[in-house]
């Protein structure tokens, strides 16, 4: 075979070896996953903090604090006009209220139980390379924002703005996630998933503080759970490396 003809082989092998090569990072098997749906808080707990000027009215029995939080038996009629047989929808309500107008904020914070007892914040793992993440937002016509916040396997918290929500009822709102987070790296195990840390509803300052709800439902992703199998892929699982090895060490 001559020199031109090597040459024209290896262009023809060149694109299938980079496909190969990157072949996680393109997109083959995407699946939409609900992270929450806040039907079953006592097994999913969530807690809420306010900022500075959140409201504390002095009552008769004592002090009466915002910004309070409820799991409301409501939900999108979007997502089905009845409930499921068998099934109680829940959602997230919050009612605040600010002494004052400006950037107020309240944090939306996935918890566990501490030991003390008490709610302490817990990070929601986010299975496949997220392409986006959307949930039902139900607004009244305020000039508010929701930002979401998301860690990476380096500890690295990116903040995502899903936009104003200056609506009325119920809406789907989304926010796409940038390539620069990182969710993969070339060394086994390649995927490095993405971590929900908390949301944060903001308030504008020439907006209405004094007495607002606002409600959350189904919190969800759209992901690619697509892994490139190789021979010996198991031991590149961490749970089952650790697994074997606990297996292992315990038969000395």
């Amino acid at each position: 075979m001559n020199r031109t003809g090597r040459l024209l082989i290896c262009l023809l092998l060149f694109p299938l070896s980079v496909s190969m090569a990157f072949s996680d990072e393109v997109t083959t098997n995407l699946q939409s996953i609900i992270v929450e749906d806040f039907d079953n808080p006592d097994a999913s707990p969530w807690f809420i903090l306010g900022s500075k000027f959140s409201s504390v009215i002095k009552t008769e029995a004592g002090e009466d604090v915002y910004p309070k939080m409820a799991f409301v038996k409501a939900w999108p009629e979007a997502l089905y006009r009845r409930p499921p047989e068998g099934k109680e929808p829940k959602v997230l309500g919050i009612h605040g209220k600010f002494d004052r107008k400006g950037y107020n904020f309240i944090e939306i914070i996935p918890g566990q139980k501490g030991p003390d007892g008490k709610l302490v914040p817990r990070l929601v793992p986010l299975p496949g390379r997220v392409k986006n993440m959307d949930l039902w937002i139900w607004g009244s016509n305020l000039d508010y924002y929701l930002e979401v916040h998301l860690m990476d396997y380096r500890g690295i918290t990116h903040v995502l703005n899903f936009g104003d929500i200056k609506h009325t009822g119920w809406k789907n709102i989304w926010v796409n996630i940038p390539t620069y987070i990182p969710q993969a790296v070339s060394y086994a195990p390649r995927y490095k998933g993405l971590q929900l840390v908390k949301f944060v509803l903001w308030t504008k300052p020439h907006e209405r503080v004094d007495d607002f709800y606002v409600y959350l439902d189904q919190v969800k992703i759209f992901s690619d759970m697509f892994e490139t199998p190789f021979d010996g892929d198991a031991l590149a699982n961490p749970e089952q490396v650790q697994k074997l090895w606990s297996e292992a060490q315990g038969k000395k």
